[in-house]
């Protein structure tokens, strides 16, 4: 479809929940394939409540969250329109991102790439400042008991302390955009560690590498060290134990009904 405008065809979103979600995500796909066109303008809110069975509300939630990013734009007097592709837009995934397991993995597969990245950069940038605080990091999430908002927070400053030793603070940046897809999952999975002994040495143990091929200014083994630690913090969501899992998928569900 070329023009820019949906089919008019009913379209009804079957599930009731999380509606504004998952119109936001349709809408954000069919822009992203050029389906919906730079410049093309949106149908009014009526038509787009009738085309997919949703209340007016849930239209004007979803295009509010997609002018949020950027990738829509009211023109005064005219009506809602696809931004131009030159148009700055936010960084955004789609909203469903935390309503499944496979897509908590599919984050932690981006996160893989990156830190093997930023870990490698820091330590070709390392200096004795950056390793203290590298450090300091490390002892703090060390010191944290094993489960619980502490853990997490001091868990995503460590891998945080590494990103500033690459002087690049867009790295910082995008981190810090990944983290609040994974802070609950990660509260969670901390649990799952701290219930199994053998876990939680293996998460000390991988961290503390991380650390201290950084710290030497080993660019591989800091890459390699990153790397596994992220692979392994996959295998850990994928293959936990049946209680940790039913925790996931019940966290999933909550943010699943949570609008």
């Amino acid at each position: 479809m070329n023009s820019g405008t949906p089919s008019a065809t009913v379209e009804p979103l079957q599930a009731p929940e999380r509606l504004t979600d998952k119109l936001a995500a349709l809408l954000m796909q069919r822009i992203e394939s050029g389906e919906m066109a730079p410049d093309a303008k949106l149908p009014t809110e009526q038509r787009l409540a009738e085309q997919y069975g949703v209340s007016r509300t849930v239209v004007r939630e979803a295009v509010s969250r997609l002018k949020s990013v950027g990738m829509l734009t009211s023109r005064q007097g005219a009506g809602v329109f696809v931004a131009p592709r030159t148009q700055a837009r936010a960084l955004a995934f789609d909203p469903t991102v935390l309503h499944s397991m496979e897509a908590v993995l599919q984050v932690v597969e981006v996160r893989r790439g990156l830190e093997a990245d930023v870990a490698a950069l820091a330590a070709a940038r390392i200096t004795p400042d950056k390793a203290r605080a590298i450090a300091a990091a490390l002892a703090a999430l060390e010191a944290c008991p094993p489960h619980g908002v502490q853990g997490v927070e001091a868990d995503l400053e460590f891998h945080r302390s590494i990103a500033r030793a690459t002087e690049n603070p867009q790295f910082e940046r995008l981190l810090g955009f990944l983290e609040q897809y994974q802070r609950d999952a990660m509260r969670v999975t901390r649990t799952n560690e701290a219930m199994d002994s053998e876990y939680m040495v293996q998460v000390r143990e991988e961290h503390r590498a991380i650390a201290n091929a950084v710290m030497r200014g080993d660019v591989p083994a800091a890459r390699e060290a990153a790397m596994r630690h992220m692979s392994n913090a996959a295998h850990r969501i994928e293959h936990a134990a049946p209680p940790i899992r039913r925790a996931l998928d019940a966290l999933l569900a909550h943010h699943d009904h949570k609008e």
